[in-house]
This record gives structure tokens, sequence and C-alpha cells, in this order.
């Protein structure tokens, strides 16, 4: 095995590892706020509150089941972006500029969609 594909399989273990975390994680947000919806009578049917970024923190503290679920999403969304931002960081450390230069391109189409649904939304 070359060096070259020493560090490929390396770099693919980490990505590995990341998804997993990043998944456990998430699924574990999700589940504790649908535990903390059960406990506390909130319907599943029930209307979804407003995504607000700033108040997950405090929801979390004061077990707002909202405050579990909204960070659950958010981290499963951010799955893909983080494989693609820890792929780059691999090919920059390999000065595989190519493979970077396309990671840096994918992270700037998502950059721009998560902009425009911003400025969309308000």
């Amino acid at each position: 095995m070359t060096s070259n594909e020493r560090s490929t399989a390396e770099l693919e273990r980490v990505i590995g590892r990341l998804l997993v975390v990043v998944t456990y994680v998430s699924v574990a947000c999700i589940l504790v706020g649908v535990l903390l919806m059960a406990s506390q009578g909130v319907s599943p049917l029930d209307p979804a509150p407003p995504f607000d970024l700033s108040t997950i923190p405090a929801d979390i503290v004061a077990l707002r089941p909202t405050g579990f679920l909204w960070l659950g999403i958010l981290l499963v969304l951010a799955t893909p972006i983080s494989r693609v931002a820890v792929a780059g960081w691999g090919y920059a450390r390999r000065g595989d500029r190519r493979f970077l230069a396309i990671s840096i391109a994918v992270l700037v189409v998502i950059a721009i969609g998560i902009v425009t649904a911003l400025v969309a939304e308000a």
C-alpha cells in the first residue's frame, strides 16, 4: 500500500467516525425531544414552533422538546456539510489542490443555498 493510499484510507476512517458520531448525537437529541414531548403531553400533530436558532440553547437548558428536536435536525443537516469540510481539510493536508478546490466549491454552493433560503424567509 502506497503512502497516498494509506493517507486516503486514514481520511476515510476519520470521515466515517465523524459521520457515525454526528449521526448518533443527532438521533439522541431527537429521541430526547420525542421523550420530552411524550412526558409533557405534547402531540406530534400540534403545529411545529417556528425555527429560531437563538432559542435552542435556552430550550435545551429548560428541557423543552423543541430545543432538542431542532438541534437534532440541525445536526442531521450538518452531517453532509461536515463530511465535505473534513474531506477538504484532508485534501489540503495532502496537497491535493484539485479535490480541495472541489470541496471548497461544494461548500460555497451549500453556503449560497443557505443564505438564499434565509434571505427568502426574511
